[in-house]
């Protein structure tokens, strides 16, 4: 269920300056840095919008507090009630505390334990509600019927969008020569706040939408004409797994946005690993959706000029980060799991040990086994995680062993 009885007016310039001036002294004007590394890679100048480094960690809490604050002093009595995997709850709960409000927020089950922390912290009650964002939002529609709480939606609301939108309107103030927009996309809300302020200031600002690839709703609805909902979703990008988009961020992104692009999993966790080796800063998957998108090819068109990729949040479980940087460095061709047949014979792996360490890997663990079925009487078995400095050097590392009269094989989460 979406906000489908909302009118389908598209926002103005207006309505965003509006909503800047109420968030004068509630949010922060975010950095927006050179990224040398991107830039490079792509032979054009890019810069990092650093919502990340927004209170509550993400551009959340600019369409939350822009919500809530016009509320009616009846609704603010009844309480607002919200749905989240982790951004938008801290956002909500965040902006309530500030206006002195009850929050109430339904997260799905398994939502990252430092989102639902954070959310508490800020004051907000927690209830759990499905396996989704959407199934939440089932929940707290019913609640927000059953108790008479507002509703304040993720993305499918104008207050919301006009809040987002703040972000543009920093983004040309500090870049005005900007040429391109790119940023993650999962119900809508951001990019169309964005694209609202950048077509209105610089129509000729190319604005690109970034979905993860295992729950990339807007692509098909697009091709159809009207929001559809997918059956299922799986990504690690959890702040954009949006089953459906919204209805009124739907009218903007069909109208303003140029382009909406995907990118995998492993493209996501590529990119957050580069965000932290290079630039020092922690980005959650759906944050670092815009660099990935931006790593792999995603178009960015003549004029040449300042591409602006907004990094949306920064909100991730330090267990997912320790698995992303893992899967990062494998599919950067960085970390390599063999299994290498050898002779079962004193001093072998030390032999083989020596010859990884002479082209320059570093082991990082060890498993040896003589009782797998798949070996020959006399062999053993060296299962090997190793770190290597990208592609090349793994593809020579493996062709030394081969040459040496190794038998070896990639195991699973590895690179070929």
């Amino acid at each position: 269920m979406t906000g489908a009885s909302l009118p389908l007016d598209l926002l103005t310039l207006k309505d965003i300056e509006a909503a800047r001036e109420l968030l004068t002294g509630i949010v922060n004007t975010t950095p927006l840095i050179e990224s040398k590394p991107i830039s490079d890679a792509i032979g054009r100048t890019v810069l990092l919008k650093c919502e990340n480094q927004q209170r509550a960690g993400s551009y959340k809490v600019r369409g939350a507090y822009t919500r809530i604050s016009r509320l009616a002093p009846e609704e603010r009595r009844r309480g607002v009630v919200a749905a989240s995997a982790g951004n938008h709850a801290q956002g909500v709960a965040l902006a309530a505390g500030l206006l002195g409000i009850e929050s109430t927020v339904f997260m799905p089950e398994g939502a990252p334990l430092p989102k639902v922390t954070a959310t508490k912290g800020y004051g907000a009650s927690i209830e759990y509600a499905g396996t989704s964002v959407d199934d939440a939002l089932e929940a707290a529609y019913a609640f927000a019927h059953e108790t008479g709480a507002v509703l304040i939606h993720p993305f499918d609301h104008p207050d919301v969008i006009a809040g987002q939108g703040t972000v543009g309107l920093e983004i040309l103030d500090q870049c005005p020569e900007v040429a391109t927009i790119i940023t993650a996309v999962g119900g809508g809300g951001l990019i169309s706040g964005v694209a609202v302020a950048a077509k209105a200031l610089r129509p000729d600002i190319r604005i690109i939408g970034v979905q993860a690839s295992g729950a990339a709703a807007y692509p098909p609805s697009l091709a159809a004409g009207e929001p559809r909902k997918l059956p299922s979703g799986a990504t690690i990008a959890d702040g954009i797994a949006v089953m459906r988009p919204g209805d009124l961020p739907f009218a903007h992104v069909s109208t303003m946005v140029d382009e909406v692009v995907t990118v995998s999993d492993d493209e996501l966790c590529t990119a957050l690993l580069m965000l932290l080796e290079r630039h020092k800063m922690v980005v959650e998957p759906a944050g670092g959706a815009a660099v990935a998108a931006l790593l792999t090819g995603a178009h960015v068109p003549e004029p040449a000029g300042p591409v602006v990729a907004i990094l949306s949040g920064g909100n991730i479980d330090p267990m997912l980060l320790l698995r992303v940087i893992e899967h990062g460095l494998a599919s950067a061709g960085r970390y390599l799991r063999l299994a290498v047949r050898t002779g079962d014979r004193p001093g072998e792996l030390a032999r083989l040990l020596a010859l990884i360490a002479e082209q320059r890997a570093n082991v990082v663990d060890v498993a040896h086994s003589r009782q797998s079925p798949r070996l020959n009487f006399g062999e053993v078995e060296v299962a090997l995680s190793v770190e290597t400095r990208g592609a090349d050097h793994s593809a020579a590392l493996i062709s030394v062993l081969r040459a040496s009269g190794y038998r070896v094989s990639l195991l699973a989460d590895a690179t070929p």
